[in-house]
């Protein structure tokens, strides 16, 4: 496969994930917010989601402190946000066009449909009371692509490629959700109504509140989140079910290897250890903050490693 079409195939799956994650997060955002409001506190939700899909510091530069339009206007019809909603989807439908053949007619329409209904939008269909059913709305796309792909695509490099992208962008958003909302893990945080709203809408995030209550049966607590999103393989956008499809897709991509791809395996392998190397009673102890930390770096750095390795050649 040429390096140019893997490149297109990767970013695809990349921007598909990435914008279905910013409507989990938004909607999550607007539950948050308005059970803060009343304490006074509904800036730092914005600030969290901001915070948690990386783009806080540019959102400062252009608009100063968040103010709940502005932010969900950021978050999702904003062309200046490289990961608006917006943003995610044009760029989805670029990289789509330029490996149409290597679709199937499911994907190229869920990707094509998504944009042409998104250029038709009124601006104000995303905003006040709209702005929920716009992010189901966006939800439900990226659902029907992923199903597309899974239902509809062979199993050849364009798919691991796609899945790649797909589950790279998955494992960082959920890491990130974790780091932005860690003071509700933090040692002594209380078990209390406030932090409780925290846990569950961390969960609805990244649709993971049923199976926390199927897994555990049992009230919503600090460590069994933390182990749910960052360790157990059984849910799909665990840190670590993300991980293990990856190393394993590099496995099969690098039947071939170099030494640099070889490398790349490693970096995998390595974050993967990094999610189950220590006990929730050791993170729920202060040792949260850190491994989060070490897992979005070295996803970025696993990011760069594989364009090196499979992309850019």
């Amino acid at each position: 496969m040429l390096a140019r079409t893997a490149d297109s195939l990767f970013w695809l799956g990349r921007y598909m994930e990435r914008a279905g994650n910013v409507a989990r997060g938004l909607n999550a955002t607007l539950r948050m917010a308005s059970l803060a409001a009343p304490r006074g506190t509904e800036a730092e939700e914005w600030d969290g989601i901001l915070r948690a899909t990386g783009t806080a510091e540019h959102y400062r530069q252009l608009y100063g402190d968040p103010t709940p339009a502005q932010a969900a206007r950021w978050l999702t019809l904003d062309t200046l946000n490289p990961s608006s909603v917006a943003t995610c989807f044009e760029a989805a439908r670029r990289n789509a066009r330029a490996v149409r053949t290597a679709l199937t007619v499911d994907m190229w329409e869920a990707v094509n449909d998504t944009w042409i209904d998104l250029r038709k939008l009124d601006p104000s269909h995303a905003d006040g009371d709209r702005l929920m059913a716009f992010n189901d709305w966006v939800i439900a796309r990226t659902v029907l692509f992923n199903g597309a792909a899974m239902d509809t695509m062979l199993r050849d490099d364009a798919w691991r490629f796609a899945r790649l992208g797909t589950m790279l962008e998955r494992a960082d958003n959920t890491a990130r959700l974790l780091a932005a909302r860690q003071a509700a893990f933090a040692v002594g945080a209380e078990e209390n109504t406030e932090n409780h709203a925290q846990w569950q809408g961390l969960l609805r995030s990244v649709s993971a509140l049923r199976a926390y209550q199927h897994l555990f049966r049992e009230r919503l607590r600090p460590a069994r989140v933390v182990e749910l999103l960052l360790m157990r393989p059984e849910h799909p956008r665990s840190v670590t079910a993300c991980y293990e499809e990856v190393n394993d897709i590099l496995g099969v991509l690098a039947m071939h290897e170099g030494e640099d791809r070889v490398a790349c395996r490693r970096l995998a392998a390595a974050l993967r250890g990094r999610c189950v190397a220590h006990s929730t009673a050791y993170l729920m102890d202060g040792g949260l903050s850190a491994i989060l930390a070490e897992i979005i770096e070295g996803n970025g750095r696993l990011g760069v490693s594989i364009g090196k390795c499979f992309l850019n050649g």
